[in-house]
């Protein structure tokens, strides 16, 4: 296979020689034949990725970089998702065109959560010259490459001690605290936390402990209001992977909230996932299911409009995602059903999604929204909301739903062969 055949050749290359390119690029407005043999277009490289594009366009200046993939003669597409360093995973996707059609290819590579932003986009700017290596040997500048063969570029290889003393755990302890203030209104919140991620290929574990509070005061009429929210939460879950394409785990937490009225809450559920595509696609598409089915306890702060100081309840949820990353766009979409074993009635359906697609040439349209259909807000303290709990947000309020919508479109044209970088004044 093309790809396969990509990856070795280029493997064995870098292996043997352990060389460094150099290259100086040659462009002239028409090229010749050379020994009888027709020249190659020059390199055209589109890149799409969610990375610092114009720091790739500056050190990359061998080939001329295109905004539009229908120009171009080299594709390239960078997906990235979360892993279990708490860093990214990037996985590079090469395509050849015209000339170039038959060489394609497929690298990745890895970032951690202590590596520097720049550290991150060098490491990116290396595997993304080793990917254009094939198509640069193929082209016009192959004459112009030089190799250095380092000393060491032979010896036998040593061996290396490859053991993690942190047993793939990450940790990360945080704080914020904001101060906001007006004439009439002055505000101040902190939020402290703690996260761990165990993450392996047969097991991920996690929790996440959070500590959050926010004082308002609000003067209306030399009248003062003031309000104060206080949070606590702790949950934590574990899964299993039992196959390519099937997942379960338990989830369990507790949680004291004065805006939603929850003196103590605490919950465990168990769960079962699949994907109908191999997991290890992720990241370029993925429809998933999960249902999850258990058990949760309310003390609540006030008596609830239903009468009820503490309750038990059985309640169960499916969630759908489906997501594909393509050259033409991106697509994301959620809908998650929830309601209560023991009342029907009480229910809860969330739906969001975006969706961004390339239109026609320089043309692309963007789409987002979110419906949130509310029947289960069995927690609202009984009696009318004060105007103090309107204006600070104090205590939240009876709804049946919630909607936002967002719809862009953007054009763009003029010069795609400028591989300038100028960011002056």
């Amino acid at each position: 296979m093309p790809n396969r055949n990509f990856t070795a050749r280029l493997s064995r290359m870098l292996r043997v020689f352990c060389f460094v390119l150099s290259i100086t690029p040659i462009f002239t407005n028409a090229q010749e034949e050379s020994d009888g043999e027709e020249a190659k277009a020059p390199l055209k490289l589109y890149i799409d990725c969610n990375c610092e594009k114009n720091y790739l366009r500056q050190e990359i200046t061998y080939v001329n970089h295109v905004r539009d993939q229908a120009q171009s003669n080299i594709k390239l597409f960078i997906y990235d998702i979360a892993n279990g360093s708490g860093g990214r995973t990037y996985m590079l996707e090469f395509e050849g065109v015209e000339d170039y059609k038959d060489i394609l290819g497929k690298l990745t590579y890895d970032s951690t959560a202590s590596m520097t932003d720049d550290e991150v986009r060098k490491g990116l700017l290396k595997k993304v010259q080793s990917g254009l290596l094939q198509y640069v040997l193929e082209s016009d500048l192959a004459e112009n490459i030089t190799y250095t063969v380092n000393k060491d570029g032979l010896a036998e290889i040593q061996e290396v001690d490859f053991r993690d003393p942190w047993n793939n755990w990450i940790f990360e302890v945080y704080g914020e605290a904001k101060l906001k203030r007006e004439s009439s209104r002055k505000e101040f919140e902190y939020e402290l936390g703690f996260q761990s991620d165990h993450v392996t290929e047969k097991i991920r574990i996690r929790t996440d402990v959070e500590l959050n509070q926010a004082n308002k005061e609000f003067v209306r009429d030399e009248e003062t209001f003031t309000s104060e929210r206080f949070r606590y939460s702790a949950d934590a879950s574990i899964v299993a992977s039992l196959s390519d394409h099937w997942s379960a785990g338990v989830f369990g937490g507790m949680q004291h909230n004065t805006f939603t009225n929850l003196d103590f809450r605490y919950y465990a559920r168990p769960a079962i996932e699949y994907n109908i595509y191999p997991y290890k696609e992720v990241l370029r598409r993925e429809i998933v299911f999960a249902y999850k089915i258990g058990y949760f306890h309310n003390d609540y702060i006030e008596q609830t409009v239903f009468l009820k100081e503490a309750e038990g309840i059985f309640s169960h949820s499916l969630d759908v995602q489906v997501r594909y990353r393509q050259p033409w766009g991106n697509i994301y979409a959620r809908l998650i059903g929830s309601t209560f074993l023991n009342d029907f009635t009480k229910n809860r359906i969330q739906l969001n999604g975006s969706f961004s697609i390339r239109l026609l040439k320089g043309l692309a349209a963007r789409f987002s929204g979110r419906f949130e259909l509310i029947r289960d807000q069995i927690n609202l303290p009984g009696g009318d909301a004060s105007l103090e709990d309107v204006l600070l947000q104090q205590k939240q309020i009876a709804t049946d739903f919630e909607t936002s919508l967002s719809v862009g479109l953007s054009y763009t044209f003029g010069s795609a062969f400028n591989n300038v970088i100028n960011t002056r004044l």
